[in-house]
C-alpha cells in the first residue's frame, strides 16, 4: 500500500472511527483501526463489535491495500504532527511507515484479514430522516438511557418507524424521555428497534456537519442499523428484547400546571442541587400559594441538607389548577432543561407521589416524565 494525504484530514478521520475502537476486550486487534487504500481515497473503520464506524479521506493512491494499526498509537502520532503532507506505505510485514516533513516513523501492524468485517448492509428497510431534525430529537432522548448494563433494554433508545414518523424513547427507570420527528418519506409499514445510546450518541457527534438527508437502513434480519452520512457509516447491533411499553408511564391529566422560564429554572435547580449534593440530590418544588389561576404565581425551589445548609429560590410563573408540590433528584431536572436550553417549560404535577411531565411550550413532539422522589414535607 503507498498513498499521500493531508495530516488534519487524517486526524479528523481518526478522531471519527475512535469512539469505536474497543478499549477493553479479548480480541486486542479491536483496538486497531483498519486503513484501506482504494477507489483513489483511504478508508477507515474501527469496531468494537458492537458499533462499527467506517469513514473515508480524500487521498492520493498510488497503491492499494490495507493494514490494521493499533489506534491510539496511530492516532497520537497523526494529531502531533505539523499540517503537512503525509506519505504513507505498508511493506509485505505489515508494517506502516509514516513521512511527515521531517517526521517519520514505523509502526508494526497486523494482517487486515484478522481484523472482524465490518457489516455492509445493502438491502433492507430504509429511511430519510432531515439531519437537524434527527440531532435534535436524539440530544433530547439519548440522555435517559440507562447506563447499567443489569437491564440491557434500558441502555438503549427505543425507535419506531410509523407512517411518516419517528418517536424515540428512552427510560432508565427513573425518568422518561420521548420525543417526535417527521421522516422525510413515510414507511410501507411499521418498524421497531431498540439501538444502543452509545450508537446514537456517535451518530448525533456527527450530525454537526450533516448538510443532506441522513439514510437509516434496517438489515434483512432486523439484527443492525445502517445510518449514512456524507463522509462516514455507522452501523448499531440492534438490542434484543421488549422495550417497556412507556406510553401507560405518561399521565394523561395534572392538578397542577406552571409555565415557566427554562433559562431561570435550570439556573435555581443547579443553585438547589448544590446544597441538595448532601441530601441524596433532593430538590423541592413547590408550586403556587394564594394568587388565583391564570395569574403570575410563584415556582419555589429549595434544597436543605442537615448540618450543611439550605437554599430557597423563587421564580415567577403562570399557574393552571390548585397548588402543588413535587420533589425531585436535583440532576434529573437539570439534565431535561438543559436540553430545552431556552423558551418556556410547562411543569405538570398531580400529586408529590405522582410522576412530573414537563413539556416545551412551543412544541407538542417532546415530552419527559421524572418519578418524584419522598420527602417529608
Amino acid at each position: 500500500m503507498r498513498l499521500s494525504c493531508l495530516q488534519e484530514n487524517l486526524k479528523k478521520g481518526l478522531d471519527i472511527v475512535g469512539r469505536a475502537v474497543a478499549t477493553r476486550t479479548t480480541l486486542p486487534i479491536t483496538q486497531s483501526v483498519l486503513i484501506t487504500a482504494e477507489d483513489s481515497r483511504l478508508k477507515l473503520s474501527a469496531t468494537n463489535l458492537e458499533i462499527a464506524i467506517t469513514c473515508w479521506v480524500g487521498a492520493q493512491v498510488e497503491e492499494e491495500g490495507s493494514v490494521a494499526v493499533p489506534a491510539r498509537l496511530l492516532a497520537d502520532f497523526v494529531s502531533s504532527l505539523p499540517n503537512d503532507r503525509l506519505d504513507l506505505t505498508v511493506n509485505q510485514s505489515h508494517q506502516l511507515h509514516i513521512k511527515c516533513a521531517r517526521h517519520e516513523a514505523h509502526i508494526a501492524g497486523q494482517n487486515p484479514e484478522d481484523f472482524p468485517p465490518i457489516p455492509s448492509i445493502t438491502e433492507g428497510k430504509a429511511v430519510k430522516v432531515d439531519p437537524e431534525l434527527l440531532r435534535k430529537a436524539i440530544s433530547r432522548v439519548a440522555f435517559a438511557a440507562a447506563t447499567d448494563e443489569s437491564r440491557p433494554v434500558l441502555t438503549g433508545v427505543s425507535a419506531e418507524f410509523e407512517d411518516d414518523q419517528l418517536t424515540l424513547a428512552a427510560a432508565d427507570g427513573f425518568r422518561l424521555a420521548v420525543h417526535k420527528l417527521q421522516l422525510l418519506s413515510p414507511v410501507p409499514e411499521k418498524m421497531s428497534v431498540i439501538v444502543p445510546a452509545r450508537s446514537l450518541n456517535e451518530v448525533h457527534r456527527l450530525l454537526s456537519d450533516q448538510t443532506e438527508p441522513v439514510e437509516m437502513t434496517l438489515s434483512p434480519n432486523g439484527t443492525q442499523l445502517l445510518t449514512h452520512l456524507q463522509h462516514a457509516d455507522i452501523v448499531s447491533q440492534i438490542i434484543q428484547g421488549t422495550f417497556p411499553n412507556y406510553k401507560q408511564l405518561i399521565p394523561k391529566s395534572f392538578v397542577t400546571r406552571c409555565q415557566v422560564d427554562v433559562a431561570e429554572f435550570l439556573r435555581a435547580t443547579r443553585i438547589a442541587t448544590i446544597f441538595a449534593r448532601d441530601s441524596s440530590g433532593i430538590v423541592r418544588l413547590q408550586i403556587g400559594g394564594e394568587d388565583a389561576e391564570g395569574a403570575a404565581g410563584k415556582l419555589i425551589i429549595s434544597a436543605r441538607a442537615e448540618e450543611v445548609g439550605d437554599d430557597v429560590g423563587e421564580i415567577d410563573v403562570s399557574i393552571e389548577g390548585t397548588p402543588g408540590k413535587i420533589a425531585f433528584n436535583g440532576r434529573y431536572l437539570a439534565d431535561v432543561l438543559a436540553e430545552l436550553a431556552n423558551g418556556q417549560v410547562a411543569l405538570e404535577t398531580t400529586s408529590p407521589s405522582s410522576p412530573g411531565v414537563l413539556r416545551p411550550v412551543d412544541s407538542e413532539d417532546y415530552v419527559h416524565v421524572v418519578m418524584p422522589m419522598f420527602v417529608q414535607w
